[in-house]
């Protein structure tokens, strides 16, 4: 009787277990982690495209849009990754992060990018997440300062608050986030100066701080960074020369960006050590001197921009393989010629020389591909000839400027590319009639010529066609009959 007894009590026991762990096989999403996603979707007023729309109480929270969860017994949610559509007026987010998104105990990687509409401060409550090792809030109106103890997220790899609101200074204590690859700091309205403790995170791979109000020197710690892969630090307003430490960035560095800031001084020669970059862009700055002839060693540079400082003559003979994007503009160069390492390029698809003391017929231009061409400006040298035979080659071309120069030819022989968008040939010596074919561009300005006739009907205002010899017609005084 015992036996039996007990054998029965065994298989009821056995059955209780296999009850229970069914039941929670077959739960729909841990009680916690539901919680807190459906505070936070209580804290969205406004979600027009339906972003949160699967996120329903009493189903498999794992399945909704934008979760993702560790697979396996006890699974939890461990990522959030939420995305606006910016080619969709309605694809946005308005209201605020819930604080009961700390719930979710095991959250390991939050992205909330291009919601729009977002506001509020730096969500503190993310401190309690002890999992947590990517941030990503970007393109937002998060404003305020960061915390002063934003540090206590040491065990972050990567941070990301670009494209909000953020003012004040960084904190000092960002120097504790040792563990960092990548920090973006980019787009907010941050001020003061580049704080030293940088340095300590000697792990980052990626640095960005464009597009805010830094100010003073950048710092001279770049010995620290060994594997810093890209850093911009474009859109600032910093002062004095670029520092001797950027050359021990060159064994890595593939892309630097310093454009639109104050800096002053020469280029130094150590650019030459930099083989594998493929980005240089310092344009908008106050910088003078000659270009370093041992640029000549880039031979991986992709995209060049120099545009809008105090450089002169000579510029080096660069022994790149392929030219992407080049742009010399209003320096002090006198090229002449567009250079043969430029021309032979077999996948360029910007080219801007404008004022670069060019002095050549353009028909004499040719270059080895013109299949990539998607901008070409050569605005204020002394150019002659004619763009007809060019513009016939560029089939994909969306913008030619060629203003200020000694054009000759007739207008009427344009054929223009159906990707062309933008065609400014003001202050030449162009005649014939306007085409047609000029009604689909978005801009034209062909003012201070010697066009005459009727004007096709076009949206452009009456600038772009001023000063030239006798068209007539709507936006300009009717033709005579």
């Amino acid at each position: 009787m015992s036996f039996v007894f007990v054998s029965r009590f065994l298989t009821l026991l056995l059955l209780l277990l296999s009850s229970v762990f069914s039941l929670h096989c077959l739960a729909k999403c841990h009680i916690d982690d539901e919680t807190g996603l459906l505070a936070f979707k209580s804290g969205i007023t406004q979600d027009p495209s339906g972003i949160l729309s699967s996120w329903k109480s009493g189903t498999e929270c794992c399945k909704w849009s934008g979760i993702s969860c560790l697979d396996g017994f006890g699974t939890r949610v461990t990522r959030i990754s939420l995305y606006g559509q910016v080619e969709n007026p309605k694809g946005f987010l308005s209201g605020t992060i819930s604080p009961s998104l700390s719930k979710i105990r095991y959250l390991i990687d939050l992205q909330l990018q291009n919601l729009r509409n977002i506001t509020g401060t730096f969500p503190i409550f993310l401190y309690n997440l002890p999992d947590l090792s990517t941030i990503y809030i970007e393109n937002s109106q998060l404003s305020g300062p960061l915390p002063d103890d934003i540090g206590k997220l040491f065990r972050l790899y990567a941070l990301s608050v670009s494209g909000n609101r953020f003012t004040g200074s960084i904190p000092s204590s960002i120097s504790q986030l040792t563990h960092l690859s990548q920090l973006k700091l980019d787009g907010n309205f941050f001020t003061g100066q580049i704080p030293d403790g940088i340095r300590q995170l000697k792990n980052l791979t990626y640095l960005n701080l464009e597009k805010n109000q830094f100010s003073g020197k950048i710092p001279d710690f770049f010995t620290s960074f060994s594997e810093l892969r890209a850093l911009t630090l474009s859109y600032n307003k910093l002062t004095g020369e670029l520092p001797p430490t950027l050359s021990a960035l060159a064994p890595q560095l593939g892309s630097l960006e310093i454009s639109h800031n104050l800096l002053t001084g020469k280029i130094p020669d150590y650019f030459g050590n930099f083989q594998r970059l493929d980005t240089l862009d310092l344009s908008s700055n106050q910088l003078t001197g000659t270009v370093p002839i041992s640029f000549k060693n880039l031979t991986k540079i992709f995209n060049l921009n120099l545009r809008r400082n105090r450089l002169v003559d000579p510029f080096p003979e660069l022994n790149v393989r392929g030219i992407e994007s080049l742009d010399l503009s209003y320096n002090k160069f006198n090229l002449g010629t567009i250079p043969k390492w430029v021309a032979t390029s077999p996948i360029i698809y910007s080219l801007k020389l404008s004022g670069c003391g060019l002095k050549f017929r353009l028909e004499d231009f040719e270059p080895t591909q013109t299949y990539f061409y998607d901008f070409i400006d050569l605005s204020d040298n002394q150019i002659s000839g004619s763009p007809v035979g060019l513009l016939n080659q560029t089939t994909l071309l969306k913008g030619f400027w060629a203003s200020g120069n000694q054009l000759r030819f007739n207008m009427s022989n344009i054929l223009i590319p159906k990707s062309l968008k933008n065609l400014v040939l003001a202050r030449n010596q162009v005649f014939g009639k306007v085409p047609q074919s000029i009604s689909g561009l978005k801009k034209v300005d062909l003012s201070h010529n010697h066009l005459c006739g009727q004007l096709p009907v076009t949206k452009f205002p009456v600038q772009a066609f001023l000063g030239n010899d006798c068209l007539c017609g709507s936006p300009l005084s009717p033709c005579k009959k």
